[in-house]
């Protein structure tokens, strides 16, 4: 009945299970002609479960169903399993004739006397089954087949191979190489059940236990194999914190009695060989054989055969590997194995790996029982190593377990502050943290003053209830007192890991006074800081004064991250990328660090590449994989406990919904980002929400309140001190400042822009001042000339919405001056851009100026023609230029044959024939929003 724990695994809904039970009831057949199948698979994948199901449908659909399951102890018991399947017909058996009575009650143990002859059995069975059905649906549920009893086997086969021809139907289940007694092979039609698909493990895992943190959940997902039953069981072996979880997790009764009772079976010298398989782990055939070599056992691989017999493990000749063919094969392996054979394994393997020393120091730890600092000293080393190949999680295990086998002293103190700092700083293992650091305290009452002490205590206080004041206090403090102590060393990873956290506390307060013992600290480290420190403290504190200095070393850490695998290094320039608006040139790295979080890499950096190309797809109009993105940020966050960095995403979200049109949404969320930054002493994070709320607030047209969200962050005339945002509130103040009145504060703010040459950062920045001088000016000419050069910075197509929004405001301008053929060019590609984003105040805007402008949308022969999309009108203009397809295709980076497919549709909504109307039909030549032609002057 062993299989009956998998129907809890999928009984509620039958997760993942919807076509393999459309393929099994198309085959049975109940009520409609009959079937018999014989359902197998793996233990606990499910099967009693499907069953359960096929016959729940069944009556429901008003079939007669007998059900029963075979019993390992009373498979030597004769008919016992007929017994199950006749037992609520036995009020019936009057029916047969006296012969097939006698036969049946004799059998089944009603009556003595001589054993019947099986056929004689099997008719009367027969019978009462087609007596007891009348000519209604009958369906026979079989479950445990392997355990049936020999002589219920053969009758039962013997039904299965008639029930199509009476319309009954037959449905059994059994575990996959399980031998069947009863000849039910050409009986039955066989159907394989597979493990849940990952989607389904995934969802079955959610239902059941919601609360499992992402790297904990993606470990059982791959313990469990896909089997239902092991996916509920195994929680249970899991820590909360995985980097307290055992490196096999542990069975649980029910899957060591499904799992475990086949590796007991086998022979001494096989379980031992397997024991190295499995704690060997990749299945290195040349390994295993130098290991079983030298534990002095006498044992070899070709002690392997029996598994291999019993289809436990399969060995690739080709690639020389050993692979278990389930997970929880392996965790019964071990888990059966005595402690002391299992360290006599570690050390035989660790003897042979002396040339992967990460892997031999992990192999000595797990084979040492007393403090031993060589072995722990070699336990950090592979942390570090770990670490460089961006597994923070692994590094914190190995530097945990290198702690516990350190002897009592200060290096064991540290190496826990070590563990700390990575659980706080990458891995979201704050709990782990907080307790980790408890114990260095325990440990070495002066590691509270080591630097990863500090910098885990200042993360664990900014993620906290804590604020800012206190976190930078705490950490600048360590910070200049290791440093003094202790040398100004550039190669001392503990102070620059230090330093990177105390940027981002620096950050987070954007004050001046924060920034100076970071600033003091790094221009003294020898023989030079690391680039990028010196990048971070150019373009992260006070960017509009000394970011565009930082453009050459950023060029230098750009061009090194080709082939990076380190989340922690590509996070880190992508940070120093953001105020020069570079970000675009890490997306591909960043994604990387997003699929390896996604996976279970480092949760903190996983967090940072999600903001990075959140912010990068709000300037560039990725909007919609923006929004999509701050959830999946806002998630993480909430799961890892970085409760620091939630705001990013919300800031993402209020300022693309307030683009959006959706004002009131953003300018709630902006304020609940603003509350939250009063409480914890933030000021960034509200100069980010003001900024969102500034751009909901000029989408609605109030360019009083969007003035004063904007001047909230810098007054304007001046770009205030170390508050890095001021750079992209700047274009905002002036168009609010000049729209409401105030164009004595836009000058000056635009003269404020020119001074720090903003400019220089980015040609976004470029695109802006110029603009920003255009909408101050009050001279039509000098407006023309200012807007055609803001729209000509080489670069500046990049930044969609702001170009659009530049583009809009030079349309107004030229329709105000009366040259309105012009303004409708701009004005059209304008409009274009809103209408892809989705930014509907901005596309009203500019489709209100252009009817001013006697554009009408209306084809010229039809007052209800439909409309052009964005992108058919982005081809009709190119089109109408004279373009041919193939150029269009390039400009718009489509098909030719896309092309094509929008003239097609295009014609018939303009009521044109050629190719040639077209100019006629749009009224003027247009351009693609982003790809402008120069400008007119």
């Amino acid at each position: 009945m062993a299989d009956r724990g998998a129907s809890g695994a999928v009984a509620d809904a039958l997760i993942g299970r919807e076509a393999d039970l459309r393929l099994l009831r198309a085959r049975l057949r109940v009520g409609t002609g009959g079937g018999a199948l014989l359902l197998s698979g793996e233990a606990g994948v499910g099967k009693s479960a499907v069953l359960d199901e096929l016959a729940g449908v069944a009556l429901a659909d008003g079939a007669r169903v007998l059900k029963a399951a075979g019993v390992e102890f009373e498979a030597g018991c004769g008919y016992s399993c007929l017994n199950q399947v006749l037992f609520p017909l036995l009020g019936g058996l009057d029916v047969l004739d006296a012969t097939l009575r006698d036969a049946l009650r004799t059998a089944l143990g009603f009556d003595g006397g001589r054993p019947p002859e099986p056929l004689l059995v099997s008719n009367a069975v027969l019978r009462l089954l087609q007596t007891a059905a009348g000519g209604d649906p009958l369906l026979i549920v079989v479950d445990d087949l392997h355990w049936v009893d020999r002589a219920s086997a053969r009758v039962l086969a013997f039904v299965a191979r008639r029930v199509t021809g009476l319309g009954m139907s037959f449905v059994a289940a059994a575990r996959s190489g399980e031998p069947c007694p009863g000849g039910y092979s050409a009986a039955l039609v066989p159907y394989e059940l597979p493990p849940l698909d990952e989607e389904s493990a995934t969802r079955l895992l959610g239902s059941r236990f919601p609360g499992l943190a992402r790297g904990a959940r993606r470990r059982l997902l791959a313990e469990a194999g896909g089997n239902p039953l092991a996916l509920l069981e195994l929680p249970a072996a899991l820590r909360p914190d995985a980097e307290d979880s055992p490196a096999v997790l542990p069975l649980s009764s029910r899957l060591e009695t499904l799992f475990g009772s086949r590796v007991a079976e086998l022979p001494a010298a096989t379980r031992h060989v397997l024991l190295i398989a499995a704690l060997e782990g990749t299945g290195d055939l040349g390994v295993l054989r130098a290991a079983a070599d030298r534990d002095g056992r006498g044992y070899g691989l070709e002690d392997l055969a029996p598994v291999e017999r019993a289809r436990l493990v399969h060995i690739e000749e080709g690639t020389r590997k050993l692979t278990f063919r389930h997970p929880l094969i392996r965790s019964a392996v071990v888990g059966q194995a005595p402690s002391g054979e299992r360290r006599a394994v570690h050390a035989a393997l660790a003897r042979v790996l002396t040339d992967r020393p990460e892997r031999r120091a992990w192999h000595l730890g797990e084979a040492t029982l007393e403090p031993d600092e060589e072995v722990a000293a070699l336990l950090e080393q592979a942390a570090g190593l770990a670490l460089r190949r961006g597994d923070a999680a692994g590094a914190m295990r190995t530097l945990i377990r290198s702690a516990a086998l350190t002897p009592e002293g200060p290096h064991r103190g540290r190496r826990l502050a070590e563990a700390a700092y990575l659980g706080a700083e990458s891995t979201g293992a704050l709990s782990s943290a907080r307790r980790l650091l408890d114990d260095a305290r325990r440990a070495a009452p002066q590691a509270e003053d080591s630097l990863h002490s500090a910098t885990a205590s200042a993360l664990l206080v900014l993620n906290g209830d804590g604020d800012v004041t206190t976190a930078h206090r705490l950490l600048h403090s360590a910070v200049e007192s290791a440093a003094a102590a202790h040398g100004y060393r550039a190669e001392d990873k503990a102070l620059v890991d230090a330093l990177h956290v105390l940027a981002v506390i620096c950050f987070f307060g954007a004050r001046p006074g924060l920034w100076r013992s970071y600033h003091r600290v790094v221009e003294r480290l020898t023989p030079e800081p690391p680039a990028i420190l010196a990048v971070l403290g150019r373009t992260f504190s006070d960017p509009a004064r000394t970011g565009a200095a930082a453009h050459a070393q950023l060029d230098v850490l750009m061009d090194s991250l080709g082939g990076e695998a380190d989340p922690v290094r590509i996070t880190r320039v992508g940070t120093g990328a953001l105020y020069l608006d570079r970000l675009g040139e890490v997306r591909e790295a960043a994604w990387q660090v997003v699929r390896k979080g996604r996976d279970g890499g480092p949760a903190r950096r996983y967090i940072s590449a999600l903001i990075h190309l959140c912010l990068d797809d709000y300037l560039t109009g990725g909007w919609d994989e923006a929004l999509e993105l701050a959830r999946e940020g806002l998630r993480a966050c909430e799961e890892h406990g970085y409760r620091a960095f939630a705001w990013y995403f919300r800031y993402v979200t209020a300022i693309v919904l307030g683009a959006r049109g959706q004002a009131d949404e953003s300018l709630a969320t902006a304020e609940a980002v603003i509350g939250w930054a009063a409480r914890h002493g933030a000021p960034c994070a509200a100069h980010y929400a003001h900024h969102a709320a500034a751009v909901a607030s000029l989408g609605r047209g109030d360019f009083a309140l969007a003035y004063d969200h904007a001047a909230a962050v810098s007054p304007a005339g001046t770009l205030a001190s170390h508050v890095p945002h001021a750079l992209w509130v700047a274009a905002h103040l002036v168009e609010a400042a000049v729209r409401s009145g105030r164009r004595a504060e836009a000058a000056a703010h635009v003269r404020a822009l020119r001074d720090a040459d903003v400019a220089a950062l980015s040609s976004r920045h470029a695109m802006l001042v110029e603009a920003s001088a255009a909408l101050c000016t009050e001279d039509d000419e000098e407006a023309r000339r200012l807007f055609a050069l803001a729209l000509a910075i080489p670069g500046s197509d990049r930044w969609r919405f702001d170009r659009a929004r530049v583009r809009l405001a030079y349309g107004e301008r030229l329709r105000r001056a009366r040259a309105t053929a012009e303004s409708r060019v701009v004005l059209r590609a304008a409009l274009a851009t809103f209408e892809d984003l989705g930014a509907r105040p901005w596309a009203e805007r500019a489709e209100k100026e252009l009817r001013a402008a006697g554009w009408s949308r209306r084809r010229p022969d039809a007052a209800h023609a439909p409309e052009l999309s964005a992108q058919e009108w982005e081809v009709a203009r190119l089109a109408a230029s004279g373009l041919p397809n193939k150029q269009i295709a390039e400009r718009l980076f489509l098909s030719h044959r896309t092309v094509g497919a929008h003239l097609y549709r295009i014609y018939p909504k303009l009521g044109i024939t050629s190719r040639a109307m077209l100019r006629d039909a749009l009224g003027a030549r247009d351009d693609v929003p982003g790809r402008p032609p120069p400008p007119p002057p």
